[in-house]
């Protein structure tokens, strides 16, 4: 597979993408840039995906409008138990959480939907509904896991966000804790609480994932420490609530769930967060200034970097390597790019201006662009970087050390290099792999979920392996090799 080799991004576009790399070289430019970044590479060879699972047919309540919501089952993860029990897990959007083992067969967990009660939201925003599900690191011991949901309706009078939340708040993501009485049941039988609840603008951008850091061992800072995704619920293009300190929105936050030192004393505020006791900053806040993170993710080796996948607002798709207190830009920035709110008819993004390390942004380490129909500048050009997992398997050695990731919508799969994707250096290749069926036939995404918009999302197991998942047709595949 000699395309998905290392390689770094030609720096062929001169002035354009010194912005890169010297900043301060450039001057104010007021005219937006036509074709920010250049193409991915297109590689002949690709991953062959053997179907793995199609989970059960599932439908919103009420029956959406906007038909990007009508999918067979609106599935959005698949991990595994840390139990070793071998046990594998995939949440719905339309309100389930199902168990898996490893010949696919599926069944009920657990409802989170129907504990939820009328006010649990999914029929309308992308991201609505049952959102994530998070294992605590002890899950064999103490039996715990957390997971987020959308609730209107009611809980917008009758209940309060513990964080501040805009006027007009539209949609709550609510942070429930679990606890099973028996970790080893196939059914969840126990008692919750609700940990967090934080309000949002819109029915879209809110949270997207939760999760805890599997590199943590007990003892460590960062062991059962809960990371959470908060979008910018739309304000960020038009506002700057993704740059303010005060507010969660926007944001990757860092709690400890099994904590009380936080006001009200429902979860912990770990020492160790960046803003800690930093007069007017919420020190729930691990890093700021993102737009719709989908997904982040740990490398399980190398250096342990964590990576945000995270979508644009017109133009720039990007992927973050984070760390604690980074500010990645929006909505100041669209990428490595400068963003602008206002006097900008084209919507496009412009060149950094001469004093932009004075800012102190976190750039991205690998990044594509879209460019929208030319008589529509403005219009959603229907693409959605949705980020992935870096390879540590032992099946598929071709491609070890990349990390995969998609535009979520067509299904295209790109690869990175990890070793490439380093902060403050030239983007990494973005190289588009093709897709084989388990037979190495060509194919696509599109031809495998059955339809043109796929809706795909990643999983991935204990040892590594990894999936990809379709709420087009419900289907869950497993890669499990290269051509």
């Amino acid at each position: 597979m000699p395309q998905l080799r290392r390689g770094r991004l030609a720096l062929c576009a001169g002035a354009l993408l010194m912005a890169l790399v010297a900043p301060e070289a450039l001057a104010q430019d007021d005219t937006p840039i036509p074709d920010p970044l250049p193409d991915p590479t297109v590689s002949r060879h690709g991953l062959v995906l053997e179907e793995f699972a199609t989970l059960p047919k599932s439908e919103s309540v009420p029956p959406p409008t906007d038909g990007r919501l009508k999918r067979w089952a609106r599935i959005n993860h698949l991990g595994e138990l840390p139990d070793h029990s071998r046990r594998l897990y995939v949440p719905d959007l339309n309100g389930k959480l199902y168990l898996l083992d490893r010949q696919g067969r599926s069944h009920e967990y657990l409802d989170v939907g129907a504990a939820a009660g009328s006010d649990f939201w999914s029929h309308q925003g992308l991201g609505s509904g049952f959102g994530f599900v998070a294992f605590h690191p002890a899950f064999a011991r103490n039996g715990i896991f957390y997971t987020v949901h959308t609730e209107a309706r009611a809980a917008l009078t009758d209940r309060t966000p513990d964080l501040p939340h805009p006027a007009g708040t539209r949609i709550h993501s609510v942070i429930t804790e679990w606890t099973a009485d028996d970790p080893r049941a196939a059914t969840f039988s126990g008692t919750r609480r609700e940990v967090m609840r934080l309000g949002f603008l819109n029915t879209y951008h809110t949270v997207q994932e939760i999760n805890f850091n599997p590199n943590a061992r007990p003892g460590e800072k960062d062991y059962g420490l809960l990371y959470i995704a908060a979008g910018d619920g739309a304000a960020g293009v038009g506002g700057t609530v993704p740059q303010d300190l005060t507010a969660p929105q926007g944001k990757i936050l860092r709690i400890d769930p099994l904590g009380r030192n936080a006001p009200g004393g429902k979860w912990g505020i770990p020492r160790s967060n960046p803003f800690v006791g930093q007069p007017g900053k919420l020190g729930e806040i691990f890093a700021y200034g993102l737009r719709d993170p989908h997904r982040f993710s740990w490398d399980t080796g190398g250096r342990h970097q964590m990576f945000i996948g995270h979508i644009g607002e017109h133009r720039i798709e990007s992927v973050y390597e984070a760390r604690a207190g980074d500010n990645f830009g929006w909505s100041n920035r669209e990428g490595p790019f400068a963003y602008r709110k206002d006097a900008n008819p084209t919507c496009g993004v412009f060149p950094l201006p001469a004093d932009d390390a004075r800012y102190g942004y976190t750039y991205p380490v690998a990044a594509f662009d879209h460019n929208p129909p030319p008589d529509k500048p403005c219009s959603d050009s229907g693409n959605a970087l949705i980020g992935g997992f870096v390879y540590r398997g032992g099946q598929v050695p071709e491609l070890y050390g990349k990390y995969l990731y998609s535009e979520g919508v067509s299904g295209r799969l790109f690869v990175s290099d990890v070793r490439d994707m380093r902060r403050g250096r030239p983007l990494a290749e973005t190289v588009q792999v093709q897709v084989f069926d388990a037979a190495g036939a060509p194919t696509s995404m599109r031809a495998l979920a059955g339809d043109s918009r796929v809706d795909l999302r990643f999983g991935i197991d204990r040892a590594g392996e990894l999936y990809v998942l379709s709420k087009a047709n419900g289907t869950i595949w497993k890669v499990s090799d290269a051509k």
